[in-house]
């Protein structure tokens, strides 16, 4: 008996692992979207865990000094494994280039079909980033930063509203979708947290109000 039943329990434990494989394969297109951020609570609590300072200079700032869209797998760098992640139905050629699929855009709730009409817009802006810690940090740093895959900081977006965002913090600037607001807000001190940047005053304000909302 003791034999049969440590078969049955090696049968469940295999169907087990093959549902959690099966899962991590099927997670990414399920999911669709950049990793969820933290919750409007945890997000009020990271945010009194930030340090508020005066945001410093942009003096020396360069986007090449923040290595992006490197190589994550074959030929596939970060900017097309996240227009893979956040479309639906894309289709790639050999250069792990997208030729076809749909991509919505949260921030301001229009639908794309071309590749070209999007952008990938990093949450904390890298010049925001610099300007809070970030021009502290070493080349290989910067790069984990803007091309980080695992935390909120990638999104697929209308690649003029993500040019109107520019560097803005969100003292300055929210996406124009009022409802993707709270998500905006929390993805931004989620990132501002794990990356131990700053916040200056107006800006912990804005975000403050945007998450007592929430």
């Amino acid at each position: 008996m003791s034999g049969v039943y440590a078969r049955r329990l090696s049968v469940v434990a295999a169907t087990a692992a093959l549902a959690a494989t099966s899962a991590l394969f099927t997670a990414p297109s399920a999911q669709a979207a950049m990793p969820t951020p933290v919750s409007a609570a945890t997000a009020r609590t990271y945010l009194g865990q930030l340090t508020v300072g005066a945001e410093g200079s942009s003096s020396g700032y360069s986007r090449d000094k923040f290595p992006h869209w490197i190589t994550q797998s074959g030929a596939c760098d970060t900017r097309e494994v996240v227009l893979k992640r956040d479309g639906t139905n894309v289709q790639q050629n050999s250069s792990c280039q997208a030729t076809s699929g749909s991509w919505y855009s949260p921030y301001d709730g229009a639908t794309w079909s071309a590749a070209s009409d999007v952008d990938i817009d990093h949450m904390v802006p890298l010049a925001e980033a610099w300007r809070s810690g970030a021009s502290s940090w070493t080349t290989a740093q910067r790069q984990s930063f803007a091309n980080d895959l695992t935390r909120p900081q990638l999104i697929a977006v209308t690649d003029n509203v993500n040019q109107s965002k520019g560097d803005k913090d969100p003292a300055e600037w929210m996406p124009p979708s009022s409802s993707y607001k709270c998500t905006y807000v929390r993805a931004w001190v989620h990132v501002k947290k794990q990356y131990n940047l700053s916040v200056d005053s107006a800006e912990k304000s804005a975000l403050q109000s945007a998450l007592n909302g929430c």
